[in-house]
């Protein structure tokens, strides 16, 4: 089992929409893939077409040790499970301070869980619920826009994982950066992807995700992209994406 945090302290970069639509992409790959909505807003879970209000028990009674992660977890009609979140979560935040090891509740939960992939939709904050996340997590994958704050953040984040690899989970790593929202016509989009291609190297996946229409319309309707509209330049990015982040695994890693 691969556990990928989907994480950047900044928001707005496309985090619940690559955590839905590679959840979808792997899915499609033949892959057993479980997405886990960290973020008290839900919409990860929302855009998994699963009306949080009704998601009960969510992923914060798994937090808090209520309901085992097979009691919670629901299956999509998009061949990936969801476990969902809504509003409640934010409680956690309090409620889980006082709790036992704390910082390793969701690692526990996922103790053999029978999937290959566990995509974890992190709050764009650095806060309990997202140490949980990267403390369950084997490695991070970073979504980021080409943009002048973006390097700013991002070493903001790698700061975040050392501590967090240094203190919690020493086997975190960066699985790679995803350049969302791109646009080739911008000088300053062209001048920071290759800022980070010199800083991260093989670390940045060559598969870019553009801005698309149809990849901001498809949460609205409550489906991944490739549901919404497979044949779109968003939904081919995010399976070229699964494509590649199987490629550079090892096999043993991926054999469904």
């Amino acid at each position: 089992m691969k556990v990928l945090a989907i994480t950047n302290q900044k928001g707005g970069v496309g985090k619940t929409t690559t955590a839905v639509n590679l959840a979808a992409s792997l899915a499609q790959e033949g892959r057993r893939v479980l997405l886990i909505d960290l973020d008290p807003q839900g919409n990860a879970t929302t855009g998994a077409g699963i009306f949080k209000r009704e998601a009960l028990p969510t992923v914060y009674q798994v937090l808090l040790g209520q309901v085992s992660l097979a009691q919670a977890c629901l299956e999509t009609e998009f061949g990936f499970s969801v476990l969902p979140a809504n509003r409640e979560l934010a409680g956690a935040e309090v409620e889980v301070v006082d709790l036992e090891r704390r910082e390793f509740r969701l690692r526990d939960a996922l103790q053999d869980a029978p999937f290959d992939f566990v995509l974890i939709d992190c709050p764009p904050a650095l806060n309990m619920l997202t140490v949980n996340g990267l403390v369950a997590a084997d490695s991070v994958v970073i979504p980021m826009q080409c943009e002048y704050y973006a390097l700013e953040g991002l070493s903001d984040l790698v700061e975040t994982l050392k501590k967090v690899r240094a203190h919690l989970n020493p086997r975190l790593e960066i699985e790679g950066l995803l350049r969302t929202m791109y646009n080739p016509q911008s000088t300053l989009t062209q001048q920071v992807s290759s800022e980070l291609e010199r800083h991260f190297g093989n670390k940045v996946y060559s598969t870019i995700v553009p801005r698309n229409v149809r990849l901001a319309e498809a949460p609205s309707y409550g489906k991944p992209v490739l549901a919404f509209d497979r044949s779109s330049r968003g939904a081919q990015a995010y399976l070229a994406l699964a494509q590649e982040m199987l490629g550079r695994m090892l096999p043993a890693e991926v054999s469904p």
